[in-house]
């Protein structure tokens, strides 16, 4: 089979990271993939770096006609039989450079629990053969916004089981956190949906109870400046820590003595599967398709969107409990384990792509 998977965002999300995951899964399958992807894009950089065949794409609005062009004749070079949009951007112009070229096999991913919105979103979806969604709440906002129920698939996101990488208690003592101190830690881009801003006043009052534990916050985005000030206004100066994007997260994660994720809106979340798959406790809202992967009181805890104290109870509780920790950690292991590997999210997409 040759795939062709294409993608448009401007900068490397966790969508991107999954569709690596499947290139190079479907390439040890003994299957031949290209991508096409924003030209001098971080993607574009790391497809190459691995030896992919590489399509560099000029992307703009949805229906820009040069990248449909460039996208027609991406396709007719490559001849795929299956070609898969892995983001919203690049769905209108993929999915219509697709039929122009006379792919049989359309496959769009949706991997955000947001509704489709006006009728071009609708259309662009309806245009492809397969829709995969990431968990089963995004498969019922599709059903519910009227998307053909005989399309949809549901897919879970996975990612790989590897071993923890040493030095953890290093990385997070240069972060500036002191020996021995109890550590809540978030792995998210600084943007609304994620409601870092709860996790802030959560934090708060857990430091009220625990004034020993410190918050590390991995990721970057449009909000750090905003929840910057909240942390100073909320006196958490030295004890909440921004660390910004990094590349050691197989680090730092596993060293986290529980691991927290606070949004309000949730396809699935790849860093909360990450922390499973490491064997770490987690406390997370039941936002999207969180209580999917987390089972409250089984593999981890979930509480409820937007409740900074429901939050703080629920971490308090796990940093008080080093045996319910070890229990949660060693049950959403198992589940990962189950669901959630990398492994079985290219076997289950490759079925979709070879359906008759």
């Amino acid at each position: 089979m040759r795939a062709l998977l294409v993608d448009a965002a401007h900068e490397w999300r966790g969508g991107q990271s999954q569709l690596l995951l499947t290139a190079r899964g479907l390439r040890a399958r003994g299957h031949e993939v290209s991508l096409a992807c924003r030209a001098g894009g971080v993607l574009a950089g790391r497809a190459r770096d691995e030896g992919f065949a590489l399509q560099p794409l000029r992307f703009g609005g949805d229906l820009a006609p040069g990248a449909v062009a460039s996208l027609v004749a991406a396709i007719r070079r490559f001849r795929p039989d299956v070609v898969q949009l892995n983001d919203p951007h690049s769905c209108a112009a993929g999915l219509l450079a697709a039929r122009l070229a006379g792919v049989r096999r359309r496959v769009a991913m949706r991997r955000v629990d947001f509704h489709l919105r006006g009728r071009l979103s609708r259309l662009k979806y309806g245009a492809a053969d397969r829709v995969i969604a990431v968990s089963r709440a995004i498969l019922e906002i599709l059903r519910d916004d009227g998307l053909d129920p005989r399309k949809l698939r549901l897919v879970y996101e996975g990612v790989p089981d590897r071993a923890p990488a040493a030095g953890g208690a290093a990385a997070l003592r240069a972060l500036g956190v002191p020996e021995g101190c109890p550590v809540v830690g978030n792995v998210a881009a600084l943007t609304d949906h994620k409601d870092h801003a709860t996790l802030l006043s959560a934090a708060a009052l857990v430091l009220e109870r625990l004034p020993e534990a410190r918050f590390v916050i991995v990721g970057d985005g449009e909000r750090r400046a905003a929840l910057a000030q909240q942390a100073q206004r909320l006196g958490l100066d030295g004890r909440c820590l921004f660390a910004g994007f990094r590349d050691d997260v197989d680090r730092l994660l596993p060293a986290f003595t529980v691991f927290c994720l606070s949004s309000h809106k949730e396809g699935l979340g790849t860093s909360l599967l990450d922390a499973m798959a490491f064997g770490r406790p987690v406390v997370a809202t039941a936002a999207g398709g969180i209580p999917e992967a987390v089972a409250d009181g089984v593999t981890g805890r979930v509480v409820p969107v937007r409740d900074p104290a429901a939050l703080a109870a629920a971490l308090t509780e796990l940093l008080r409990d080093a045996l319910l920790r070890e229990t949660l950690g060693r049950q959403g292991r198992r589940r990962f384990e189950q669901h959630f590997t990398a492994e079985r999210m290219v076997e289950e997409t490759l079925r979709v792509f070879e359906e008759p």
